[in-house]
C-alpha cells in the first residue's frame, strides 16, 4: 500500500501520492469512474482538483455523493478579489455536490501585481478566511508554477498562516542553483511551521515540441520509461515530508502508484543524470521564456 503522512497540520493522515484531478479535464463520465475505482483499490485518500481544470469537479460529483467521507477534498481558486474567490468556491461546492471541502487553494499566484490584490483588504486571502469561519472550506492553501513560486510561497507565508504550499519538484529543476536554494528555504519553513508541502511534476519530461497533438494528455511531455518513471517517483518521495501530486496524464498512474507502494529509497545523482541524458529530460521552465505554462 502507499504509504500516508500528516497532512500539515490538518490533522489528516493523507497517502503521500494526491490524485490530481485536472486528469479530468476533458476525461468521459465512463472513464473517470474507472479512474475512481483504480484510486480506491490503491488506498489513494487526497484528491486535488480546481475551479479551471475543465469538467473535473463535475466527474467527482457522482463518486462524492457516496465517498465524500473517504477522501480528503482540495480544489483552487483563481480569482484574487475577495467577492470573486467566493463566487468560485461556492461554484465548486456546487458542481462538486459537497457542504465543505477540505482545503481550497489560491491557484498559481506568484505574479506581483495579483498577489497585492489578493492580500488587500476585500481580497482573496480575506474571503476565504471567511468562509473557513463560516464553514465553508477547513483549510486555506497556497499554490504556483514557475521557478519563482518558491520565493513568492516564502513571501504570502510571511503575510498568512497557509496550511498548505504547492510547488514544482523535479531533479531537472532542483538542478538550477538558485531554484534549489528557494525550494530548500521553502521546504525548511513549512517543515518548522507545520505546512503541508505538496510538489508537482514529479515525472515531467519536458515541453511537447508541439503542444495540441492527439493523444497529449498534459500540457508537458511526461516520463513513460518505467523505470525512469520509478525513480523520478522516488526523487520526491524519498524525501520525508513531501507530497507528489500525480501527473494529469491518467495512463500513467498505475506506474506512479507502484512506485510510491514499492521500496522508497532515493535514486543516485548518477542514475537521475543517466535518465536525463536517455530521456532528454530538461527543465519546464527556466525563469526565462520558460517561466509560463
Amino acid at each position: 500500500m502507499i504509504p500516508v503522512q500528516a497532512f500539515g497540520s490538518t490533522g489528516h493522515q493523507s497517502t503521500r501520492t494526491i490524485f490530481g484531478a485536472a486528469a479530468f479535464s476533458r476525461m468521459s463520465p465512463e472513464r473517470a469512474a474507472a479512474v475512481l475505482e483504480l484510486l480506491a483499490t490503491r488506498g489513494i485518500n487526497h484528491i486535488d482538483t480546481a475551479a479551471s481544470y475543465g469538467d473535473s469537479e463535475l466527474r467527482l460529483a457522482p463518486w462524492l455523493a457516496t465517498h465524500r467521507n473517504e477522501v480528503f477534498l482540495a480544489t483552487k481558486t483563481g480569482d484574487r478579489t475577495g467577492p470573486a474567490a467566493r463566487a468560485s468556491l461556492e461554484l465548486s461546492l456546487e458542481r462538486m455536490g459537497v457542504a465543505q471541502v477540505d482545503l481550497i487553494q489560491l491557484h498559481n499566484l506568484v505574479e506581483d501585481d495579483e498577489w497585492h490584490t489578493a492580500f488587500a483588504p476585500g481580497g482573496a486571502v480575506e474571503a476565504l478566511a471567511a468562509a473557513r469561519d463560516e464553514g465553508l472550506c477547513r483549510f486555506i492553501g497556497v499554490t504556483g508554477h514557475g521557478t519563482r513560486i518558491p520565493r513568492m510561497h516564502l513571501r504570502s507565508l510571511a503575510e498568512f498562516p497557509f496550511d498548505s504550499v504547492l510547488f514544482p519538484y523535479n531533479h531537472a529543476l532542483l538542478a538550477l542553483p538558485a531554484y534549489r536554494a528557494d525550494a530548500e528555504e521553502l521546504i525548511a519553513t513549512c517543515t518548522e511551521r507545520g505546512v503541508a508541502i505538496q510538489t508537482i511534476k514529479a515525472v515531467a519530461r519536458r515541453r511537447w515540441a508541439e503542444r495540441g497533438q492527439p493523444g497529449q494528455r498534459s500540457w508537458y511531455e511526461p516520463i513513460t520509461d518505467s523505470e525512469a518513471l520509478a525513480r523520478a517517483v522516488r526523487f520526491v518521495l524519498g524525501r520525508p515530508g513531501l507530497f507528489l501530486n500525480t501527473t494529469s496524464d491518467a495512463q500513467l498512474l498505475p506506474a506512479v502508484f507502484d512506485a510510491a507502494a514499492g521500496p522508497l529509497d532515493p535514486p543516485s545523482d548518477a542514475e537521475l543524470e543517466a535518465d536525463r541524458l536517455a530521456q532528454g529530460i530538461s527543465p519546464l521552465f527556466d525563469g526565462a521564456e520558460l517561466e509560463r505554462i
